[in-house]
């Protein structure tokens, strides 16, 4: 399965250009979508869900045109918005159920195997006839997936499925879309760069509509691999350090301002060598001024 993007643009009435000629070649397996509010994730994930149009451009998944054959890809489609509705007062299994008769599974048998296979594979079928309304987060977030994969789609959408989350259920969730992107295309949108590291095969970095780096996690990590340093500052020193070096962020640790330095060698001899990290790869996609 292929899922070929080209030239793909969108802009709004109030002159948001939200994609500015967007091209990515996705295959099966796991693909990591990041980049900040605003980038442009959600328009082009509405977009290859079929949910909003596209000025310009166009979009095959393997034959098929994504922006004229719609409902050919719905059938091949599984989507997990951001945010989505439940009926809180309908149990997990009733749900399903209801789901997998709209969309087309209408032999009573299979219907009944399938939604007991989706419940053991999202690990809620203990929980099966307890009400939605009672569910955790995560929990929620498992049965949408549940929800998504009826019809055995081709094309996987998840828009920030970790959002939220405490760490056992990222974890699960996690190890859930893994085992399911061995075999279909799952494009994950996230802010966290930690899910992307983790799970994708290769991924893209997005912002302000315009596709900055399409790479492999790993590969993007060794282009700038033994030129991170870091150092230890007073807050108050800060705005010298980044008109001085190349700071690619600072953070807190131990309650002392730590900045993460791109060069060449060492900025001086009170700098220590980092490991090189996908965040690092971010910022410095994102921050494209350079000393």
């Amino acid at each position: 399965m292929q899922l070929t993007i080209s030239k793909l643009s969108k802009t709004y009435p109030n002159g948001v250009t939200a994609l500015n000629g967007v091209s990515l070649n996705i295959s099966t397996g796991m693909y990591g979508l990041v980049g900040p509010n605003g980038a442009g994730k959600s328009t082009l994930m509405r977009t290859l869900a079929t949910l909003q149009e596209a000025d310009a451009g166009s979009v095959q998944l393997d034959d098929l045109d994504v922006l004229k054959e719609k409902d050919k890809v719905r059938r091949l489609l599984g989507y997990l918005p951001q945010e989505f509705g439940l009926y809180p007062k309908i149990s997990a299994v009733d749900m399903l159920t209801h789901i997998a008769i709209l969309k087309g599974v209408g032999d009573r048998s299979q219907r009944r195997d399938l939604v007991t296979s989706l419940l053991q594979q999202t690990n809620l079928y203990d929980v099966r006839k307890k009400k939605l309304g009672t569910f955790s987060g995560g929990m929620k977030q498992r049965f949408g997936i549940a929800a998504a994969l009826i019809g055995a789609p081709k094309l996987i959408i998840v828009d920030e499925p970790t959002a939220g989350l405490d760490p056992s259920e990222r974890n699960r969730f996690l190890n859930l879309l893994s085992t399911i992107g061995q075999n279909v295309v799952v494009i994950l949108s996230t802010h966290i760069i930690d899910d992307v590291r983790e799970l994708c095969t290769r991924m893209a970095i997005i912002d302000k509509g315009e596709v900055l780096l399409e790479s492999s996690p790993q590969d993007a990590i060794d282009e700038i691999a033994g030129r991170m340093w870091k150092k230890s500052i007073d807050a108050a020193e800060l705005s010298a350090n980044q008109q001085t070096w190349r700071v690619v962020s600072s953070h807190l640790v131990s309650g002392k301002t730590q900045i993460r330095v791109y060069n060449e060698s060492a900025p001086d001899a009170t700098f220590a060598p980092t490991e090189a990290t996908l965040e690092d790869v971010y910022f410095m996609k994102l921050n494209r001024t350079s000393h």
